[in-house]
């Protein structure tokens, strides 16, 4: 919950919003973080595993914040969570990564597809957006990625319930 703050002009007390955090975000699901054992292939009881940047500061995330949706098969899924993870954790990217596990999802668009996502604070940093998806390159990610608004996923905005793109970057 956020915290209640009383407004000078109306006198009103309404309430601030919370900061979304990744430690936010897994006290509300089950959900793995920053374990180097744990291999998304071979995880089947929680849906994600998350890992948070370690070194370096890097701004809370606001109403615009987004991700990089990497999508993986399943047999190369481990490969490519090591290195993003591994990069997430040394600052190279944003704040927090996160990996679909081998617990099957409704919204996967094929039961052996994972999906990587690489959060940046705020979409509307096209520069640091961008860093992010130049990083990703340099790791190995060289294909082309969706960007997409956490908006819009919270709204329900998948590309299979939506004509068009959801996507703002594509890259």
């Amino acid at each position: 919950m956020g915290t209640p703050k009383k407004s000078n002009v109306t006198g009103r007390t309404k309430t601030k919003p919370a900061k979304k955090t990744l430690k936010t975000l897994a006290a509300k699901k089950k959900v793995a973080t920053n374990s180097s054992a744990i291999r998304p292939s071979q995880v089947d009881d929680i849906p994600w595993i998350y890992a948070e940047r370690k070194k370096g500061k890097y701004p809370e995330l606001t109403e615009n914040s987004g991700k990089w949706l990497i999508y993986v098969w399943e047999q190369n899924v481990d490969l490519v969570w090591e290195k993003i993870k591994s990069a997430t954790e040394k600052g190279l990217l944003g704040g927090a990564s996160k990996v679909s596990t081998a617990m099957p999802s409704p919204l996967a668009p094929k039961a052996n597809l994972k999906v990587i996502c690489v959060y940046t604070y705020d979409f509307t940093d096209k520069e640091d957006v961008m860093r992010i998806r130049e990083e990703l390159r340099k790791i190995g990610v060289t294909n082309k990625i969706p960007y997409k608004s956490d908006k819009a996923t919270i709204t329900g905005q998948y590309s299979f319930t939506k004509k068009g793109r959801v996507s703002i970057y594509y890259e």
